[in-house]
């Protein structure tokens, strides 16, 4: 058997705020809850489980997601229209902008709970000569 991940916590002040303000941004859905988490599915398989803890034991992570470039307007356009802030780098010197690294586009913004994530369309380094 090959090893895969299948689902992460993700700690949040409050679980079911950070879930749907991840599946309102990406057009996904709450797929299970269950005990503290609310869990949301992605394409490949793995959840994104997302537990309430007290806000002074968050340590805050980051989460990248590869979507398609569809996926990316569609959410992008999300981010907008809710008034996201987003910036083209982690660093959050490029606020209201989007990045065009390694041949695609990327953007960063924090969740509720102080997490950075990341949207990119391109994995970083580019795509795999055998994947183009």
């Amino acid at each position: 058997m090959s090893v895969e991940l299948n689902h992460t916590i993700v700690h949040a002040r409050d679980n079911r705020e950070s879930a749907r303000f991840f599946t309102e941004l990406l057009g996904l859905d709450i797929t299970a809850e269950w005990g503290p988490f609310v869990a949301v599915a992605l394409s490949n398989g793995v959840t994104l489980d997302f537990a309430t803890v007290p806000a002074d034991t968050i340590t805050p992570q980051h989460y990248a997601f590869l979507v398609s470039e569809t996926e990316f307007e569609a959410a992008y356009a999300r981010i907008e229209r809710l008034g996201v802030e987003h910036y083209a780098d982690p660093h959050r010197r490029q606020p209201g902008t989007v990045n065009h690294n390694d041949g695609g586009r990327g953007v960063y913004f924090m969740d509720p709970a102080g997490h950075a994530m990341e949207l990119i369309t391109v994995p970083y380094g580019g795509w795999p000569a055998e994947a183009r």
